[in-house]
């Protein structure tokens, strides 16, 4: 993540703010303080909250290992070709 000074920041906010949105990359802001903030996009702000949410719930977790599982076991269901068809939309 690249990191850049308030005032850099300040004076180019509209360059840094395009450049955020377009890329998808945060940007590091550091004040004269020494504390500092982060700049990211609304839509990678979503995706970040939704894998947050994803890690912190226990059951969904629990479930995705499972499926792994299965998946590496070649166990689980596996769909007949009218229900493959259907999902794929062919």
């Amino acid at each position: 993540m690249d990191s850049i000074t308030v005032n850099q920041f300040r004076d180019n906010l509209k360059s840094f703010v395009e450049q955020i949105v377009k890329n998808h990359t945060p940007l590091k802001v550091t004040r004269r303080s020494g504390e500092s903030f982060v700049v990211i996009g609304a839509e990678d702000w979503e995706r970040e909250q939704e894998t947050v949410y994803v890690l912190q719930n226990n059951d969904l977790m629990k479930q995705i290992a499972a499926s792994w599982q299965t998946h590496t076991a070649q166990t689980g269901y596996r769909p007949t070709r009218e229900e493959s068809d259907e999902i794929v939309g062919v």
